[in-house]
């Protein structure tokens, strides 16, 4: 590996000896010794005697800090520039665009799922797109993740690469998927099965940083998640056994009915007490022993608070307890990443000014020019520019003084309210005190609360009538009134706060767009039916959309009611908590993503077409499924009497539903026993791992997050005004959640990473004791 020395110097002075920090090395082994290391002097591979290199670097290193991203890549000019062009907004949103787009080619593809209804009853054929079509398609994805790949790889180099299973899962993913590509061509694109269509959730995994650290930490989960499966299932079997037991066949058949239902042999048993664990058949499981002895009630009630209250909500805490360990320890990762980014950028940016200074520092016009070029949000900009200019004046800063400007990152945007407009007029300033009043707020939500009551006190008068017997003329008249009201309280306000000031409220922008667009509705009533009057009957015009415009207008009267939820303390606080969830949850929705598709493909190679409906069943799109008779005879409460049939495996969207509806586990035994029915009994594992996977792992992570999070907020806003509320909702984030607990990576710990840097060489010298382990010493 060529590698060119740009400097070699020793550290003296201000910036203080880096191997004074006595901190202890995590992982230490016995035989470690004691020796630490000062930095004398830097190189680079690749590098050319051009000072304007160091300031790409440091531009990359701080660009990869704020993006908790890796700095192992290559760190020479050309390099750099492809390092930034790769992780530029376009190229990022154009990789996102081909993964979206050959995921959604499952809905496309054979079988597809292009028709109205999933109900094989009436479901009109699907259009099936031409061969060579979705294949065109997916051969162009397919190029762009090799073109991904090859980028990825040379950025990071060769040993970098034989470390990252990832980038070798890649590899192998993509290798697969375009065999199987050329098979499929080759075939005519008429083969049962498409391999690569399972292997395409493998890109979502690996172009998310923060989704691989969620899977991370859900492997390093599923030790503990198993111990108290296994101990479900070891309940499960016990139970199974003492109700074949109580309920084996007897003599009398008028005592057989629970035998006969539900514990004939050992799979219908444990088939039905694992249901009743989701309380998905109760009370039906117990009723025919119910009904002969009441006694036999213990038994089901005795396995349901074992299993279902005890063991299942014991899973719960452990999965929240361990999980939060193991995110925690996700989050130090990012935070050691976005230290020796910063650390980083210094080192490079102190070589710079070597031949000026014979201290370790950085002036202040290099790091001004470097935080001109770096990518970021203009608010941080702004905070780190201001906090750089206190060292204008010395004209350079030291390693901790660096360190501290970049402080800032950490802190999330605090939204700050505009200034009130001064106004010069006594009267209007009284107006503007008036109008600024937080009773106007309450007034305003009291008003809405009174138009909501009139609306149901009105739909509870009419609804029986017909839209023609309904008298609207008086529904006119209060929508009238009380848009007029919403319309003067939002010029108040805009008086009052200014333009700035009111759109800074987020309740504000909600309530001004709402009384607009119901303002701009009503106009368009009145314009076409004139004023209203006594008489007045807009249905006699039979033009039915503006009949659904009266619809809309009050759906959304009612919608706006929704602005009181910022005015109350507890309220706020939830609906805040929910809104942070859509942030911080996108690597728990991807994974879920991930696993829903999984197993949609499973499903569709298992049981596509398994369940076909009765010929005498088969309805034309046009005809009314009540109006069907047929001598086709259903067991009660089975997947036929039901009408389960629009939920199958036959295309992938009706697979998705499917699989969303036993996540749920309403009557999900339904679909089990019909599968299971028309095909194998085998079939049940397939709908149980779905179960387990989904319901009982999944929907347990994403409690778990919720209860970090809202707990997070719930102790910063105890002490809280209601106004407060809404500047926390501006500072969650996964970090900030985690921030009381993480530790702050030693200068010792960074100096040992930095020196481990594939393409950033450092020269060391043995100084002040510290530990550091055996293999680091050789090194």
């Amino acid at each position: 590996m060529e590698t060119d020395s740009l400097l070699t110097r020793s550290v003296n002075g201000a910036s203080g000896d880096y191997g004074s920090s006595s901190g202890t090395e995590h992982g230490g082994a016995p035989g470690s010794r004691r020796m630490s290391y000062s930095v004398a002097g830097c190189s680079f591979e690749g590098a050319a005697d051009d000072e304007n290199l160091y300031i790409q670097q440091a531009v990359v290193f701080i660009e990869d800090a704020i993006q908790y991203r890796s700095i192992n890549h290559r760190v020479d000019g050309s390099s750099l520039r492809l390092y930034r062009w790769y992780y530029s907004r376009i190229c990022q949103w154009g990789l996102g665009l081909t993964i979206a787009v050959v995921l959604l080619l499952a809905f496309v593809e054979r079988p597809s799922s292009l028709s109205v209804s999933s109900d094989p009853r009436h479901r009109s054929p699907p259009w099936n797109p031409p061969c060579g079509l979705t294949e065109s398609i997916e051969m162009v994805c397919l190029l762009i993740f090799s073109l991904d790949l090859a980028v990825k790889s040379y950025l990071i180099g060769w040993e970098e690469f034989r470390k990252s299973k990832w980038l070798i899962g890649y590899t192998v993913v993509i290798s697969a998927s375009i065999i199987d590509w050329v098979l499929s061509v080759s075939m005519v694109c008429d083969e049962r099965l498409r391999v690569r269509r399972l292997l395409r959730p493998f890109f979502l995994l690996q172009n998310s940083s923060l989704m691989k650290k969620t899977l991370k930490c859900i492997k390093r989960t599923l030790p503990e998640i198993a111990s108290v499966i296994l101990l479900l299932a070891l309940h499960l079997c016990l139970f199974t056994m003492i109700g074949m037991l109580l309920f084996a066949k007897t003599e009398d058949p008028n005592k057989n009915g629970e035998w006969e239902l539900h514990f004939r042999n050992l799979p219908n048993s444990l088939t039905s007490l694992l249901v009743l664990l989701t309380t998905a058949n109760n009370p039906d499981v117990m009723i025919p022993a119910y009904s002969l002895n009441r006694g036999y009630s213990i038994f089901f009630v005795t396995f349901s608070v074992i299993g279902t209250y005890c063991l299942m909500n014991l899973l719960t805490a452990i999965i929240y307890n361990q999980f939060r360990g193991y995110l925690l320890m996700s989050v130090q990762t990012s935070v050691i990443r976005r230290r020796l980014g910063i650390r980083a950028a210094f080192q490079v940016l102190s070589c710079q000014g070597a031949r000026q200074a014979t201290e370790e520092r950085v002036h202040v016009d290099a790091l001004l020019e470097v935080m001109s070029r770096v990518q970021m949000k203009s608010y941080y900009r702004a905070a780190i520019t201001t906090e750089m200019r206190q060292y204008a004046d010395v004209g350079y800063m030291d390693r901790e003084q660096f360190r501290r400007i970049f402080d800032e990152l950490d802190k999330d945007l605090i939204k700050e309210h505009p200034p009130l407009p001064q106004y010069n007029s006594p009267v209007l300033q009284k107006l503007q005190v008036i109008f600024s009043h937080y009773y106007l707020t309450i007034l305003g939500n009291a008003v809405a609360l009174v138009n909501v009551m009139c609306i149901c006190t009105l739909l509870v008068l009419n609804s029986e009538k017909s839209t023609v017997e309904r008298d609207n003329f008086i529904m006119e008249i209060i929508n009238l009134c009380f848009i007029l009201y919403y319309l003067f309280e939002m010029c108040v306000k805009i008086f009052a706060f200014g333009w700035r000031g009111y759109l800074s409220y987020r309740n504000n922008i909600f309530d001004g767009f709402l009384t607009i667009l119901l303002l701009a509705l009503q106009i368009m009533i009145y314009v076409t039916y004139r004023l209203p009057y006594s008489q007045w009957e807009p249905s006699s015009h039979g033009v039915l959309s503006l009949w659904e415009m009266v619809r809309l207008v009050n759906m959304l009267i009612v919608f706006r009611f929704l602005r009181i939820i910022p005015d109350i303390k507890l309220m706020a606080l939830v609906a805040s908590t929910l809104m942070d969830l859509v942030k911080n949850l996108r690597a728990f929705a991807g994974i879920l993503v991930v696993v829903y598709y999984v197993f949609a493909v499973f499903g569709i190679w298992l049981f596509e077409g398994a369940i076909t409906p009765p010929p005498e069943m088969s309805v034309h799109s046009n005809t009314s499924t009540e109006n069907i008779t047929s001598n086709f005879s259903m067991e009660c409460g089975t997947y036929e009497q039901l009408g389960y049939w629009p939920n199958n495996f036959d295309d992938f969207a009706a697979a998705i539903m499917l699989l969303y509806d036993v996540m749920v586990v309403n009557n999900w035994q339904a679909f089990m026993d019909a599968y299971s029915r028309y095909t194998t009994d085998w079939a049940k594992i397939y709908f149980v791992c779905w179960w387990l996977t989904s319901s009982v792992m999944w929907v347990n992570l994403f409690v778990a997050l919720i209860l970090e999070n809202f707990i997070y907020k719930w102790d910063r806003s105890h002490s809280c005004s209601v106004t407060d509320v809404e500047r926390i909702s501006y500072e969650t984030s996964v970090q900030l959640m985690f921030k009381e607990h993480i530790q702050e990576p030693t200068e010792e710990e960074l100096l040992c990473q930095l020196h481990q840097h594939p393409h950033l060489h450092l020269h060391w010298h043995q100084h002040l004791p510290a530990v550091v382990s055996q293999e680091t010493a050789t090194k």
